[in-house]
């Protein structure tokens, strides 16, 4: 299988589309549920971009704030094709104290982008898509990010886990989030390049 290669930032790991985010935010939700409410008329031409999706959920609040701090919302609302493993608030949170914060000062910009970037592959990848790259690569599958860093992704039972270049893991939670320039997945933690 070809290796993936990441174009952007974590910071457009925006998933949403109509109400269905608001309606299960405490739920595990696959992309259908979450693209019930797009209408057939809604295309991939039609809808919003990567950054737009995010920008329209309130779970991705903290994701949006550092693509704008990093000055990658034009990036992220380029033409794309990109797949974004996407932190909710909650992934951030995770985070040790501080460390959100003392990522969006004006001095860690290049930090930022660095982390941001290694959450986003170049091309369009469905879960169906990678599900099956796991599958015919002996249950695991490196992909390039567009920091330069690699993931290595794997299944857990049915789910898919997103491995860093520092062995932590983090699950994908929602998928197939629909935008214009690409595909959201949902993780519920933020991948970590080596450096």
């Amino acid at each position: 299988m070809k290796v993936f290669k990441v174009l952007f930032l974590t910071g457009l790991f925006m998933i949403s589309c109509g109400e269905a985010k608001k309606e299960n935010k405490s739920e595990e939700l696959t992309g259908t549920e979450m693209t019930e409410n797009i209408t057939a008329e809604e295309t991939p031409a039609s809808l919003e971009t990567i950054v737009g999706v995010a920008s329209g959920n309130e779970n991705f609040s903290t994701l949006v704030a550092a693509v704008q701090a990093a000055d990658l919302v034009g990036t992220l609302s380029s033409e794309g094709p990109f797949t974004v493993f996407a932190p909710t608030n909650e992934s951030f949170a995770k985070l040790p104290e501080g460390t959100v914060e003392n990522l969006l000062k004006p001095e860690n910009k290049a930090s930022l982008i660095n982390l941001l970037t290694y959450h986003v592959v170049a091309g369009k990848f469905p879960a169906a898509d990678v599900i099956e790259a796991i599958n015919t690569n002996d249950g695991t599958f490196v992909i390039e990010t567009v920091q330069g860093d690699k993931l290595t992704l794997t299944l857990d039972g049915e789910k898919v886990k997103v491995i860093d270049a520092k062995g932590n893991a983090s699950m994908v939670v929602i998928t197939d989030v629909e935008a214009s320039n690409g595909v959201i997945h949902a993780i519920d933690a933020v991948v970590m390049p080596a450096e």
